[in-house]
């Protein structure tokens, strides 16, 4: 029997912003992937709060990594 999931929205407050240094509130999610590394459908995630979002994206796509931005809420748990 698996343990009961936690309340959503508790989790998402306890998300924080992947920018070095910040200790915000993360309300975005960032999926990418490293396609040299990883299989084309694997996802990672880093989280942004509203400040960081859009450096956290440039500095993915200037590699190629970013693939795409969802909610912070909407993370599924396969994503990560």
């Amino acid at each position: 029997m698996s343990a009961p999931l936690p309340d959503v929205p508790d989790l998402v407050d306890r998300l924080r912003c992947s920018a070095r240094g910040c200790r915000a509130t993360a309300v975005w999610a960032l999926r990418w992937n490293n396609p040299t590394l990883h299989a084309p459908e694997r996802r990672k995630v880093w989280l942004a709060c509203a400040d960081h979002r859009t450096s956290l994206e440039q500095y993915l796509a200037v590699r190629g990594f970013h693939r795409d931005t969802v909610a912070a809420g909407d993370l599924e748990p396969t994503d990560g």
